[in-house]
């Protein structure tokens, strides 16, 4: 009874794994034979010039450079502010928080983390006309407000996943330094970090998908159709996702459909570069703190 109960389950487990990758595989096979005839370099630059472009001397209004270079900029301006917070945030929760507080800390954090796009949007646009009120000086929405959202947005991510990798480390190793005259810093981060590294960008590579995909959050904190290369974190921009969103519900003709297919095989593409990258970067660093 044992052996078919377990044979069950492994037939569902691989059924389940068969038909993920078949919705995955038709999903991209579906975008390539509508995008990729449309994947070429007038879709990035317009009439602009590569080069003009490039370096920044004319700017793209009929391409996808700046809703590219929007992107790229919003994601890590996004989590340039929210790694730092989210790991210390996580070392806080797995070795310093204790008694009481934890429990309610780690129920916030969940709640937190469940919040749908949209509310976060929300309160940024909120924050947005609240400032308005109390500052003579305009404050619009901009690009650094759409950085805070979204860094907002991906923090109770970072948190809970640095203090599960943390967590989860063997109790000898944990007390192998404490036992030998190391101070908590010191085995904090010596030990445990370089121990936990891997998990821990794990989730930090999670958190910059949700970063380049969010659509919600954006476009109620700055994000325009055509804003052009984006000069100010002060100023509107473009991004790859409001991009696909505004010509999928927007588009006059299927050359614009085709347009809106391509930008989304660039988004796919620069996701996977993002995550290779992000691999690339895990397996250095992991390699650096074990031996050096």
């Amino acid at each position: 009874m044992r052996k078919t109960i377990e044979s069950c389950i492994t037939f569902f487990s691989w059924g389940a794994l068969f038909l993920l990758l078949m919705a995955l595989f038709t999903l991209i096979a579906y975008l390539i034979q509508k995008g990729a005839d449309s994947i070429q370099l007038s879709l990035f630059f317009g009439d602009t010039t590569p080069l003009d472009a490039l370096l920044l001397r004319r700017q793209v209004f009929d391409g996808l450079f700046p809703a590219i270079a929007g992107t790229f900029i919003l994601i890590a301006c996004s989590m340039l502010i929210a790694i730092p917070i989210g790991v210390a945030g996580g070392i806080y929760m797995a070795e310093y928080c204790k008694g009481k507080l934890k429990p309610l800390f780690n129920l916030t954090f969940d709640i937190l983390a469940g919040i749908p796009s949209i509310v976060v949007g929300l309160a940024g646009l909120l924050l947005t006309i609240l400032l308005n009120r109390h500052f003579p000086r305009q404050i619009a929405p901009c690009l650094l407000l759409s950085c805070l959202c979204l860094a907002l947005l991906v923090l109770p991510y970072l948190i809970r996943t640095t203090q599960t990798a943390l967590e989860s480390i063997d109790p000898l190793i944990r007390k192998t330094a404490p036992a030998l005259g190391a101070s908590r810093s010191q085995n904090i981060t010596l030990v445990l970090l370089p121990h936990s590294i891997s998990d821990i960008i794990s989730g930090i590579i999670l958190a910059t998908g949700r970063c380049a995909e969010d659509t919600a959050v954006i476009m109620l904190t700055g994000v325009v159709a055509t804003a052009g290369f984006p000069r100010s974190l002060l100023g509107q921009y473009e991004a790859l996702p409001f991009y696909i969103y505004y010509i999928s519900s927007q588009y006059t003709g299927p050359e614009e459909l085709a347009n809106g297919f391509g930008a989304a095989i660039i988004l796919l593409l620069l996701c996977i570069g993002l995550l290779g990258l992000a691999l690339w970067i895990q397996r250095r660093f992991t390699t650096f703190l074990l031996f050096r």
